[in-house]
């Protein structure tokens, strides 16, 4: 009886977290498939759904969580009022009318700053606390880092009651956009997908030397093309390789170097990128199946590089391949792989041959990956486990929608103060400056401000608030716009295996219990192409022109492969010193300077 009483509690708990995760599915879902909504309605609402869990569930203690309920309320106040009210904020052009208007404005810039708080922790909401301060007060500023100031209802007015923002276009790419394919990779890791994924992985590298790590690179391969996210790609795929590498003899330090570093490469691997695809089309206009083939060739060298890297670390430790007995037989294949197979079969179908739009072939592509949660790799149908299933769908679907939403919201006020005080072309001026006006010193200022900021901040963020300041100095030094946001995007991954702050390398190093510096080292040197490929993206721009002029594109991917096959092997192999030298300077030499096709 008292097991009974104590499991009411807990169980009432997880209903209403399914119905919360249920709702905000069926909402994002509804808005494709219903046509044009106002975005002062479908925005505000979008954060509205995001409150409880941002706010509630991620709490540590009770008196976090009552706080986190009242201020879930405050919030859902706020946002219904710019619901109900939508048509008459339209007409007030940004100027806030009345304290009630300016208390619903403060309400929601600090509820947001609070949910990214909790969502992300500090750093974040701290940059944004110094935007809002540069607005505020900058207007006291002496030189040229002043701006003329305004008044406090049209500031306050501009970032919360238009579609400027918290409302703006990142906000709109959150909600029509990230939160459809956020359902779409719930899906699939909630059913049989991601041993989909380990299997097809498993068979085809598993043998091979250093067998072990090129599953892990196949796997995170896969699996990050739709986790998009380097924490979440080491957790999952770590937990099956990172034993096994260990098992097998590998050195700890070496297994969570090729998880951390095959995990990070998971947020640049098309068609999701970590939400940083979908944000890029808004940023640049470019179409998303454009983007997309523009990175999908960088990508396969950074997980080429990382392969040529395992080969090299190989020869060094004699890394051995799985055995016969650990490899799945090619029938559990064929089954298993069908489970991710046919959703993206959909997904790439209704995008390229149907002419769907992204979201809406993802719906589709949902809608068939809903109808293979009811089954198992052994064809086998329970009701229980697949009540089960649709659970982890809609609670970890609500959760990640959620903590895109606060950091889309959080860098929407960061743009916005940018954007009103003229503050990110000062900082494009102080770029071009500091640069001497030359391209290479200018790329570098880029790189040093995306790995900073990267430390503290996730990818996406870290790309959105990097490429409004260095964009504009990029394009003015002749660099093409899509390739300014890839380098940007790309370099905003650096601190997941960087020191000081390396994410991805912390996980790992928790996971294998080796020291995190040893991880970050040998990250560095597999992962070297995190560094080299945005480099040669500006040195050899057909590389990623793939979709107008896929045969240089070809030659280019040829090239710049040569280029860090060399590289790579002059890092990590055991050869003599003048060798790797050699192997080192060929390599920079084919990547940057030597037109060898």
């Amino acid at each position: 009886m008292l097991s009974a009483q104590n499991d009411t509690p807990k169980l009432a708990s997880r209903l209403i977290w399914t119905g919360l995760g249920a709702v905000s599915i069926l909402f994002h879902l509804g808005l494709i498939f219903s046509g044009l909504i106002p975005n002062l309605v479908s925005r505000p609402l979008h954060l509205a759904l995001a409150l409880p869990w941002a706010l509630v569930m991620v709490a540590k203690n009770p008196t976090e969580r009552l706080i986190g309920i009242i201020l879930s309320l405050l919030g859902l106040a706020a946002t219904l009022y710019i619901v109900v009210y939508q048509d008459v904020l339209g007409d007030q052009y940004g100027y806030l009318e009345g304290n009630l208007q300016i208390i619903v404005s403060v309400v929601l810039i600090l509820i947001v700053l609070e949910m990214t708080r909790r969502a992300i922790g500090w750093p974040m909401p701290l940059v944004a606390l110094i935007a809002l301060a540069y607005g505020l007060w900058g207007s006291h500023l002496p030189g040229e880092f002043g701006h003329p100031g305004m008044p406090l209802e049209s500031f306050l007015g501009t970032l919360t009651i238009t579609e400027g923002g918290l409302w703006g276009k990142l906000t709109g790419v959150s909600v029509n956009i990230v939160a459809i394919f956020v359902i779409f990779g719930a899906v699939l890791n909630s059913g049989e997908a991601g041993q989909g994924f380990m299997n097809v992985a498993t068979a085809a590298a598993g043998r091979l030397k250093g067998g072990a790590a090129k599953v892990s690179v196949l796997s995170s391969a896969l699996f990050g093309s739709i986790s998009g996210s380097a924490s979440a790609n080491v957790a999952s795929t770590g937990a099956i390789t990172l034993p096994a590498m260990t098992r097998l003899g590998y050195p700890r330090a070496f297994a969570g170097a090729v998880e951390a570093v095959a995990s990070s490469g998971g947020q640049i691997m098309p068609p999701l990128m970590g939400a940083g695809a979908f944000v890029m089309v808004e940023l640049t206009g470019v179409p998303y199946t454009s983007i997309i083939l523009a990175a999908l060739l960088p990508a396969i060298l950074y997980f080429a590089t990382v392969w040529c890297g395992i080969n090299a670390f190989a020869g060094r430790h004699n890394l051995s391949g799985l055995n016969s007995a650990d490899t799945p037989t090619l029938h559990t294949v064929a089954i298993t792989s069908a489970f991710f197979l046919i959703p993206f079969t959909v997904l790439l179908v209704g995008m390229f041959w149907a002419g769907y739009t992204p979201q809406y072939a993802a719906s589709l592509s949902i809608l068939a990956g809903a109808v293979l949660l009811f089954i198992d790799g052994k064809l086998s149908f329970d009701w229980k486990r697949t009540l089960l299933r649709f659970e982890t769908v809609c609670v970890t679907a609500g959760k990640q929608i959620a903590m895109i939403a606060a950091i889309i919201l959080c860098a929407s006020l960061i743009i916005g103060v940018l954007g009103m005080t003229g503050l990110g072309i000062k900082l494009t001026s102080f770029i071009l400056a500091g640069s001497n006006g030359m391209l290479w010193p200018a790329l570098l200022l880029t790189a040093i401000a995306c790995l900073i900021l990267g430390m503290e901040v996730p990818t996406t963020a870290a790309y959105v608030i990097c490429i409004s300041v260095a964009g504009p100095a990029l394009n003015q030094l002749g660099v093409p716009l899509l390739q300014a946001h890839l380098f940007v995007f790309w370099f905003a991954l650096l601190s997941t295996i960087t020191p000081p702050v390396c994410g991805a390398v912390f996980i790992a190093a928790g996971l294998v219990q080796e020291n995190w510096l040893k991880v970050a080292l040998y990250a560095m040197s597999l992962g070297i192409g995190l560094y080299l490929v945005p480099l040669a993206m500006i040195a050899n721009p057909a590389l990623v022109g793939l979709e107008d002029t896929p045969g240089d594109a070809l030659l280019s991917f040829a090239q710049v492969g040569l280029g860090l096959f060399a590289i790579s092997y002059g890092v990590i192999s055991k050869k003599a010193a003048l060798l790797r030298l050699f192997l080192i300077l060929a390599g920079g030499l084919i990547l940057f300077g030597l037109p060898l096709l």
